[in-house]
């Protein structure tokens, strides 16, 4: 009898001491985790070079991926936009695709409201048409824009997006 209490008494023993392992074990990972999210923004690619401060409010990175040339006249650059960051008013005459790759982005076109992009989502900007991009006031935003048709020109820089027009976004 006795020997069943203390068997019984081991068992239940055991499972505590299973138990505080497996929840430090858990505790452990989910520091770890939390420790990666702040190194690792999710980038796929490096930021690059800074932006040139003449385009751009705020502080901006650019990596180009793929240069134009005679064979692929499609430059492809990822752009990283720390918080608060964003072009000036510009257009493309070929037009320009971008892809969101992270974080929280603006998107505006001439006339129209600002459009939020988060990761996954793809906007065309249409040939000619005055448009600015970056990141929301407390999130960066990372992108690859696609340029094609650079033969009947890349970027028509404008002015400055002003701070009231982008925090125009409704709320």
């Amino acid at each position: 009898m006795q020997k069943e209490i203390w068997m019984k008494n081991r068992r239940s023993g055991f499972k505590i001491i299973v138990l505080l392992i497996s929840m430090l074990v858990s505790r452990l990972a989910s520091a770890q985790l939390r420790s990666e999210s702040k190194q690792d923004n999710g980038a796929i690619f490096p930021k690059g070079e800074r932006a040139p401060a003449g385009n751009f409010t705020g502080i901006v990175w650019v990596q180009q991926l793929i240069e134009t040339d005679s064979a692929f006249n499609i430059p492809v650059g990822y752009v990283t936009f720390e918080p608060g960051a964003r072009s000036y008013w510009h257009s493309h005459a070929g037009g320009q695709v971008l892809l969101a790759m992270g974080g929280i982005g603006y998107y505006q076109e001439r006339g129209k409201p600002i459009q939020i992009l988060r990761k996954g989502d793809a906007v065309k900007c249409p040939p000619n048409v005055p448009h600015w991009h970056g990141a929301s006031p407390t999130i960066g935003f990372m992108q690859v824009a696609i340029t094609p048709n650079t033969a009947t020109g890349r970027t028509t820089w404008l002015q400055r997006v002003a701070d009231k027009e982008y925090n125009s976004l409704p709320k």
